[in-house]
Order: C-alpha cells, then sequence, then structure tokens
C-alpha cells in the first residue's frame, strides 16, 4: 500500500494541464535529428540530400588527433562530397578565428558546413555557416535577429553532451577587441541536421564528462524555472533533468557506458531545445566571470553557481523546486513546500559530489577579497536576472558570491 501511495503522488505531480493559453510560445529546434548508436555512418547521404557536393569540416586540433575528423572526412567522402577541415576552433572561440575559418569557407566555395565537437566548434560551424551568404565578420551580427540571409546548409555532429548547440539558435564567441563574451542570436543558426551519435562521445575523460554533464543540468533547471519559460520547455526540460540524475554519474564512473552515453547526449539536445525555447537565468549571469577571468570552462562555472543560485531562487517557486527534486530521485512526499524545495539543492550537491565536482570558490584558488570584483563582474550580466524566478539586487549578488566560499 505505501509503495502504491508513493508511486500516486508522484503521478499527481506530472503536469497534465497548462495555464497561459494567451501567451505566444515557440518552439525552435534542429529541423531535422538522428538519434543513433552508428548516426554518423549516415552524415554523407545527408549531405547529399542537403544538396551539397563540398564541405567544410569545422572542429578541434584534439578531434583530428582522435580521429574522429578522419572517420567524418572518411564517410563524406564515400558519399562522393569533396572535404576539407579546418582544426583551428579553440575554446570560447576568438572572433579572429571564426573569421579565419569563414574566409576558408568562402574562398573554397564550400556548399555545407559540418561543425564537429564540443560547443565551441559547434558555434563556430553556425556562424561560419551564416557568414558564407552574409558579408563581413562575426562581430557584426552580435545581438537579437541581426543577420539578414539564411547561411549554407548546416550539420552539427556533437561529440560531448553538455552544450545542446546543435538545437539552438545562440552562438557565443569571444571578441578578440576587448576580450568579452558575444552572442550572436538568430533562427538562422539552427541546423538543417543534427547526429546524435554516442558513440562519438565514449572517450571523453571523466572531469570534461562531469563538466558538460552539469552544464545541460544547469540549463535544464534554469528553463525550468524562468519566467520566460514555454510548455514546450517545461516538458523537455524536466525530463532532461531526471535522465542527467541518473545517468550523469553512471557515464562519469565508466565512460565505456554507452547507454549512460546515448541518454546524457539525448538530454543535452533535450535542455538545448528547452532553453531555446525558455531562456535562462542568474546562474549563467554569475558564471560569466569565472570563465572570462579564471579562465575556467563554461560547465564547472556553471556548475560551481548553481547550488547557490537555487538556494536564494527557492521562494521564487517551491513547487517547481520541489519537482526538480523529485525528478532528480528524492522523497517529498509529506513534507511541507519549504522542505521539499530545499531538497533540490541537496540533489545537485549530491550530484556533483558523485563526479567529483566542488561548489566551493576556494577549491579553485579563488580569494574571498575577489569578492568585489565578482560582484561587479555578476552585475554586468544584469540581463539574465530578468527571467530568474526571484529579482537580484547588487547586495543579493554579493551574498550568493559569499555562500559559494
Amino acid at each position: 500500500m505505501a509503495q502504491q501511495e508513493i508511486r500516486r503522488s508522484k503521478e499527481l505531480n506530472v503536469k497534465t494541464t497548462f495555464y497561459e493559453p494567451d501567451k505566444l510560445s515557440t518552439f525552435l529546434a534542429s529541423k531535422k535529428t538522428l538519434l543513433a548508436r552508428g548516426a554518423i555512418s549516415q552524415v554523407g547521404l545527408e549531405a547529399k540530400k542537403l544538396g551539397a557536393t563540398r564541405a567544410l569540416v569545422v572542429t578541434d586540433a584534439g578531434l583530428t588527433k582522435a580521429g574522429l575528423a578522419a572517420e567524418v572526412e572518411r564517410i563524406l567522402g564515400e558519399a562522393g562530397l569533396e572535404v576539407g577541415m579546418f582544426d583551428g576552433i579553440l575554446p570560447e572561440p576568438p572572433s579572429g578565428v571564426i573569421d579565419q575559418c569563414a574566409g576558408v569557407f568562402r574562398q573554397g566555395n564550400y556548399d555545407l558546413c559540418l561543425g564537429l565537437g564540443g560547443g565551441s566548434s559547434l558555434d563556430s560551424a553556425k556562424i561560419v555557416s551564416v557568414l558564407a551568404n552574409n558579408p563581413g565578420s562575426v562581430v557584426d551580427y552580435v545581438g537579437l535577429d541581426l543577420v539578414p540571409n539564411k547561411g549554407a546548409p548546416l550539420i552539427l555532429v556533437p561529440t560531448t553532451a553538455g552544450t545542446g548547440s546543435e538545437a539552438t539558435r545562440v552562438m557565443v564567441f569571444t571578441d578578440d577587441s576587448d576580450n568579452t563574451k558575444k552572442v550572436v542570436l538568430s533562427d538562422f543558426l539552427l541546423p538543417d541536421l543534427a547526429v546524435l551519435d554516442p558513440e562519438l562521445t565514449l572517450s571523453v575523460p571523466p572531469a570534461v564528462t562531469a563538466d558538460t554533464g552539469m552544464d545541460a543540468l544547469v540549463h535544464a533547471i534554469e528553463t525550468y524555472v524562468s519566467v520566460n519559460t514555454t510548455p514546450y520547455a517545461e516538458i523537455l526540460s524536466l525530463q532532461a533533468i531526471a535522465m542527467i540524475a541518473k545517468h550523469l554519474p553512471q557515464a562519469y564512473a565508466k565512460g565505456s557506458n554507452l547507454l549512460a552515453r546515448y541518454n546524457m547526449l539525448l538530454a543535452a539536445n533535450l535542455s538545448g531545445s528547452a532553453f531555446a525555447s525558455g531562456g535562462l537565468g542568474a546562474v549563467h549571469g554569475l558564471a560569466y566571470i569565472l570563465g572570462t577571468e579564471y579562465h575556467m570552462s563554461h560547465g564547472r562555472s556553471n556548475a560551481i553557481m548553481l547550488p547557490h543560485v537555487m538556494s536564494y531562487n527557492l521562494t521564487g517557486n517551491l513547487e517547481k523546486y520541489a519537482n526538480i527534486a523529485e525528478a532528480m530521485g528524492e522523497e517529498t512526499m509529506g513534507l511541507s513546500p519549504y522542505e521539499a524545495a530545499a531538497l533540490s539543492v541537496d540533489a545537485v550537491y549530491s550530484l556533483m559530489d558523485a563526479v567529483n565536482l566542488s561548489a566551493k570558490l576556494g577549491d579553485y584558488g579563488i580569494s574571498s577579497e575577489d569578492l568585489p570584483k565578482l560582484v561587479a563582474g555578476g552585475m554586468a550580466q544584469a540581463r539574465l536576472f530578468v527571467p530568474n524566478p526571484r529579482d537580484l539586487t547588487e547586495a543579493d549578488v554579493e551574498q550568493i558570491y559569499a555562500s559559494a566560499f
């Protein structure tokens, strides 16, 4: 009987009705997505369907060294395409590198761009595709919907389960002129095809598995509680949260676990589709300076700030944070709304412990003396506070950073 009651309580918490029929909701994703072990074998056929004859593979030197880039080149070549390779993409891709890659694409008369790798390579391929049919530099299109023309056909192949870049209209790069991150947002950045092949993620090291997996979790949680969320985003993000909580520790513990890798790749894609529709929040805003000033990976900086921002945000939506706790495996039946919501933070700490990540800034060599610099950096990203479920003042930002010490 007790087990039946527990199952019944969880069934009753599944959302089946949405309450804002007058709110315009948008769903964005790739035009087509392939998901399967060995899905990469189809990329040549799919490229031909897009009318391509000359493809440029945009990737990084690590994937060239690992042989993955050569495998994609072989598959494209066997389908009858001429193939070029640009493997100079760097983390947080600099504008100069992106413009260089775009120049290679233009001068080589390529008619398809294929991004292979993590978020940096995928984002770079997205804007290189756009620059094929639009003049100038990546910096000319910073902002919302400033790209006038659709780009060249675009295929994105993620090799990490994190950013979900293959499902979004966003690309992020570093502007060489002032060493700051800039963002281009355009529907033309959505790919014609996303290829999700878990075999391509089997060799991802544990630390990178942890960082990218936590990045996907942050996307899902922030989107789920965002004041701008949509029915599509809520459904996708809550499913992604449950999948990441279950499968990230497995993928971290044994990288060859194909089922865990498959589910993490799918979860990252769902998270990307969710935040493309619902937006992000203060975790990204406060994590920004950790990347720019302390050179942390995007996923790691987001992971550090996640539980601290969640603790602050709880009163903004107790019900949703309780749902997050349940999705991550916590038992909330019989608890008050405050107790149930607080378990979501505990669940995140448990997940971070499982993948050997600390949420303490001091463990990364950041001193409490840097608090004023952190606050200034966080406040510079205040635009990301707008969709947050709880408003933030400068004093609140200081409190959150202080708690991270």
